[in-house]
């Protein structure tokens, strides 16, 4: 994410809504917009981001953050905005907040976003982003946000009796975070697709009744992912705060000791089989995705070793492959004045964009009355 005047490409304005369509439409969407970020990846901008609520782990890495190393190496510009605002939308506090911020800093690095060809930046240091946030409440309907399916879950899930009007607002947060930088594609799982629908929603209304003709946002387009499904140690689904996690930070003796523990059944003879055997499927998958391979081909390696075996070989897939990471972020740990200015700078840098988006929409407005 670096300064920027990008002009959104014609087909990100005229994709199909995914509530008309269904899922299905932005499955076909996204192998469009891949087959056209491999001809020519610099039309496109990509927004993509974290809360800093805790250390990421490998179900991120697996499901999104190399998404965005792939993307960056192919030519994209890409802004990964630490959304450290939005920490508050399910909890009363944000504890140990600049710690949890180095921290994903620490991450991307590791994992190899450059800030020299990306912009890492936080939610709080460009306040035009958060100025965005009123006139686009002004476009969506509070029967409209009631109804967003991934609010309602993300409350049944945040275990609070009560959350604040943050919560409820927060796709239109998500919009504001999409829009000041213009970004044409979110890469996303399913379960956020409501969400970005109300981006694109905030979008063609600010175009409609403010644009004079022209389009003042792109409407983005969502390039789903088919992450895979890693559940965590305890056989639930791999999570910051369930505490069943394999974080990015973790030394191999850690890693070690966790897989150790995690979840299996009885059966001796090592199968793949989503369906009835989840916890040992997604140890195979782990290891599969590690090595490069199937996960059908570790099982078939290991046999009737029995569940130890399978655990040694993920742990062993998993220390070999996160060792050069490792390594990386031990090396941009010893320099705590290299992260903050990496920030600095990103932080400057969406500054700038921000501004002149708030500008633009400011002039609308101001035109439209």
């Amino acid at each position: 994410m670096s300064t920027l005047t990008t002009t959104a490409p014609a087909p990100a304005t005229t994709a199909p809504s995914v509530d008309a369509l269904g899922t299905s439409a932005a499955k076909a969407r996204s192998a469009v917009l891949e087959e056209q970020i491999l001809e020519e990846p610099g039309r496109f901008r990509v927004l993509t981001g974290d809360r800093p609520t805790g250390r990421l782990h490998l179900g991120h890495y697996f499901g999104t953050l190399h998404n965005r190393v792939r993307l960056q190496d192919l030519g994209v510009e890409l802004f990964v905005i630490i959304a450290d605002y939005q920490v508050l939308t399910d909890r009363d506090v944000a504890d140990h907040l600049a710690e949890r911020v180095e921290e994903l800093v620490l991450d991307h690095l590791a994992i190899g976003v450059d800030p020299e060809r990306s912009t890492v930046f936080t939610h709080s240091a460009v306040p035009a982003l958060n100025q965005l946030l009123l006139p686009f409440l002004s476009l969506v309907s509070v029967a409209e946000l009631n109804r967003n399916p991934t609010v309602k879950d993300e409350i049944a899930h945040s275990g609070q009796s009560a959350v604040s009007g943050l919560m409820f607002t927060y796709p239109v947060h998500q919009a504001a975070d999409i829009l000041f930088c213009k970004a044409d594609l979110v890469p996303v799982g399913q379960d956020q697709l409501p969400h970005l629908e109300i981006t694109r929603t905030v979008a063609r209304r600010f175009n409609e009744r403010y644009g004079n003709g022209t389009a003042v946002f792109p409407e983005p387009d969502a390039l789903l992912s088919e992450a895979p499904l890693l559940l965590g140690t305890d056989g639930t689904k791999m999570s910051k705060s369930r505490g069943n996690a394999i974080s990015l930070a973790a030394d191999a003796d850690e890693t070690a000791r966790l897989i150790k523990g995690a979840k299996t059944d009885s059966e001796r003879h090592i199968s793949y089989d989503p369906v009835g055997r989840p916890e040992v499927s997604s140890l195979l998958l782990l290891a599969a995705l590690c090595q490069g391979r199937t996960p059908e081909e570790v099982a078939a390696d290991i046999g009737s070793a029995g569940s130890a075996v399978l655990k040694r070989t993920v742990a062993e897939s998993v220390n070999e492959y996160l060792a050069p990471i490792r390594a990386r972020r031990a090396e941009y740990a010893r320099d705590r004045g290299y992260l903050r200015r990496v920030l600095r700078e990103g932080n400057e840098r969406a500054r700038a964009v921000a501004d002149v988006t708030l500008a633009e929409v400011r002039t609308a407005m101001r035109n439209h009355y």
